[in-house]
């Protein structure tokens, strides 16, 4: 396990081509191009502005309500994104490329760490589209609290990669999993604090049940490094040291079974 785990590095070449190759091949063929990587977090703050905002706006009280909220609520959708795509994706990784599994010395985990690292690139992207929204409605974050902002990115991607490559293992035996997936993800969402605030009264009742959701505190984490004036979200630190671990189990899995990828797919 350990060598194979080394050899990552060696394949970095390998991975940045495929990520390349990934882009690009996600809008070969449309109009826009590469701009639909501006276009789509743009619409759907569009979305969750008219709804959150305007139509919902009398429904939730405004003690409770951190406002602007449709930028709120976009600082916890990009990363959920991120993560919930790349789960996705992933998850069917291993079946869709088993020509290349097949071939003796292609790393197969290659394939699953491609799909978070390129829906990493259009949370980057979406990030662009939050940050001029930022400075139009003159909410910008603490230059203090961006000092975070690579600590959470960094939790985030090892827990990621920790879930995709457990999930594209055991895809490939049990393909029902791809089908479970959508609903999970739907339930794992709105258990979520993304589209309402944690501190919510109604939330805080249920507060302990939240710590054991790691996204609960990826989310958290990115809300008050980028939205609120504080941070205080420390917690971020110990769930990074539960995702390295969770990411190096998955892994050992993820190659126990990797001679038997080539046979099932």
């Amino acid at each position: 396990m350990w060598q194979n785990l080394a050899r990552l590095f060696r394949y970095r070449g390998l991975i940045q081509s495929l990520v390349s190759r990934e882009l690009k091949a996600r809008y070969r063929g449309s109009i826009l191009g590469f701009f639909w990587s501006f276009v789509n977090p743009l619409l759907l703050l569009a979305v969750y502005s008219f709804v959150f905002a305007t139509i919902m706006k009398g429904d939730v009280n405004d003690k409770f309500r951190p406002e602007p909220y449709a930028l709120f609520m976009f600082c916890g959708i990009l990363p959920w994104t991120w993560f919930s795509a790349s789960m996705l994706e992933a998850s069917n990784s291993l079946i869709a490329g088993g020509n290349l599994i097949k071939k003796v010395l292609f790393p197969a985990e290659v394939l699953p760490i491609v799909s978070v690292l390129s829906n990493m690139v259009h949370f980057f992207f979406g990030l662009v589209i939050l940050a001029g929204f930022m400075i139009v409605k003159g909410h910008t974050p603490v230059l203090l609290n961006l000092l975070w902002f690579p600590v959470i990115v960094a939790v985030q991607l090892i827990f990621t990669l920790g879930c995709v490559l457990l999930l594209s293992a055991l895809t490939v035996h049990f393909r029902d999993l791809r089908d479970l997936l959508a609903n999970v993800l739907t339930l794992w969402f709105f258990a979520t604090p993304i589209i309402y605030w944690y501190k919510l009264p109604s939330v805080q009742n249920y507060a302990r049940f939240f710590k054991f959701n790691p996204m609960y505190h990826v989310i958290v984490a990115y809300q008050e490094c980028l939205f609120f004036p504080i941070f205080g979200h420390y917690n971020v630190l110990w769930l990074g040291l539960a995702s390295l671990a969770f990411f190096l189990a998955a892994y050992w899995l993820f190659d126990r079974l990797r001679d038997s990828f080539a046979e099932v797919v």
